[in-house]
C-alpha cells in the first residue's frame, strides 16, 4: 500500500476458532508489520521468562523489499510467530493476543499507543557479561551474575547452538544459490548447444537439440529445486537462529532477575545486622519489613522465570528436534529426485551421442 518510500505491505490475519472469549468463530483483520512488533513486544514484557516466538528481520534491501521472494518468505515467517502463539499454553491466553487477532484499526491504533520499555537487541545479551573501564577505574564492584553450573551449562550451550545453526543456515543459502546458478548455466548452455546444432545441419542438429532441451529441462528442475531449499531448508534454519536470540533475550531478563534479587538480599541482611545493634524506631522497623517484602517479592520473581525457562527448554528442544528433522527430511528427499531427474534425462541420451561418435 502507498507509493515511494511510504508504501508498505499490509497482511490479511484470518482467525478461526471455537473459544468464547472470541467475538465470532472467524475474524478477518489487516494487519501491518509494526503491528506484529507490537505484539512481540508486548509478550516479551509480560511474559518473562518464556521463550517469545521470533519475528523475521525488519530491514530489507530496498529494491528486494516488494519482490515476491521476500514477501512470501515474511509471510511465512509471520504465519509462524502468530501460529506459534496460538498453540502456547500461556500466550495464546493473552489479551493482547486477542486484541491483535481481533480489533479494529482504531482500536489496535490505541493499544499500540503503549510504548513498552523492554530490551530489543540481542547484543544487550553480550553487555550483561562486561565490566565497564570506568567502573574498575572508580573501584566499582562488577554486577555479581548467576553461576551455577547448570547456568552455566545453559549459557555454553545456548553460544554454541547459535554459531552452528548460523554456519549450517550460511551453507544453505550457498546450496540454493549454486543450484539457481547451475541452472541458469544450463539454460544458457542449452539455447547456446541448439545454435551450434543448427549450425552444423544434418544428424547433429537433431542430437544436439534434444541435448539442448534437457539442458533447459533440468534448469527449470534446478530452479525448482533451489525454491525448495530456500523455503524448506534455509528458512526453517533461519528461524531457528531467530528463535535463539530470544532465548538470549529471557536469559537477560533472567540475569537482570538475579542481580535484584541478590542486591536486594545482600541490602536486607546488611541492615538487619546493622539494625540489630541500634535502638530501633518504628519508622526503621517499618523500612526493614518494607526492604524484607521487596526482598522475598525479586527471589519469587528470579525464581518463577528460572522454572517457567526450564519449562520453555524442553519444549524448545522437542520442537526444535522434529523442525529440523524435517528440514533435513526435505533437502535429502529434493536432492535425491534431482539426482535421479539428473540422472534420468542424460542417460535418455546418450545412445544417440555414442552413435554420433561412433
Amino acid at each position: 500500500m502507498g507509493t515511494g518510500v511510504q508504501a508498505y505491505i499490509s497482511y490479511r490475519v484470518i482467525t478461526k476458532t471455537n473459544l468464547p472469549e472470541f467475538e465470532g468463530p472467524e475474524k478477518i483483520v489487516i494487519r501491518r508489520y509494526s503491528d506484529f512488533e507490537w505484539l512481540h513486544d508486548r509478550l516479551s514484557e509480560k511474559y518473562k521468562g518464556i521463550f517469545i516466538p521470533s519475528l523475521p528481520e525488519k530491514n530489507a534491501v530496498e529494491k528486494f523489499r516488494f519482490s515476491k521472494e521476500f514477501i512470501e518468505l515474511r509471510r511465512r515467517a509471520l504465519d509462524l510467530f502468530v501460529n506459534r502463539i496460538a498453540v502456547h499454553p500461556e500466550l495464546k491466553q493473552s489479551e493482547d493476543f486477542r486484541i491483535f487477532l481481533q480489533a479494529d484499526e482504531e482500536k489496535m491504533d490505541r493499544a499500540r499507543s503503549y510504548e513498552t520499555g523492554i530490551f530489543k537487541k540481542p547484543s544487550d545479551f553480550l553487555q550483561m557479561f562486561k565490566t565497564k573501564v570506568s567502573d574498575v577505574v572508580l573501584g566499582k564492584e562488577k554486577p555479581v551474575e548467576e553461576s551455577s553450573p547448570e547456568y552455566e551449562k545453559l549459557k555454553n550451550y545456548i553460544f554454541e547452538l547459535e554459531n552452528h545453526l548460523a554456519e549450517a543456515q550460511k551453507q544453505a543459502f550457498r546450496l540454493v544459490k549454486r543450484h539457481r546458478e547451475l541452472g541458469q548455466s544450463l539454460a544458457d548452455f542449452g539455447k547456446a548447444i541448439k545454435l551450434l546444432g543448427a549450425c552444423e545441419g544434418d544428424s547433429l542438429e537433431k542430437v544436439f537439440s534434444e541435448v539442448g532441451s534437457k539442458s533447459e529441462m533440468l534448469s527449470v528442475k534446478l530452479q525448482k529445486e533451489a525454491d525448495n531449499l530456500l523455503f524448506n531448508f534455509e528458512e526453517p534454519l533461519k528461524d531457528y537462529v531467530r528463535a535463539v536470540q530470544s532465548i538470549k533475550a529471557t536469559l537477560v531478563d533472567r540475569a537482570n532477575a538475579f542481580r535484584q534479587h541478590y542486591d536486594l538480599y545482600r541490602e536486607k541482611e546488611y541492615k538487619e545486622h546493622n539494625l540489630g545493634k541500634l535502638q530501633f524506631v518504628d519508622r526503621e522497623k517499618f523500612a526493614e519489613l518494607e526492604l524484607k517484602a521487596d526482598s522475598d517479592e525479586a527471589t519469587k520473581r528470579f525464581e518463577h522465570i528460572v522454572a517457567v525457562m526450564n519449562e520453555e527448554l524442553a519444549r524448545f528442544q522437542e520442537q526444535k528436534t522434529a523442525d529440523i528433522g524435517l528440514a533435513f527430511h526435505e533437502f535429502a528427499k529434493g536432492q535425491a529426485k534431482l539426482a535421479k531427474d539428473i540422472a534420468d534425462a542424460w542417460r535418455g541420451v546418450l545412445p544417440k551421442l555414442e552413435a554420433c561418435s561412433s
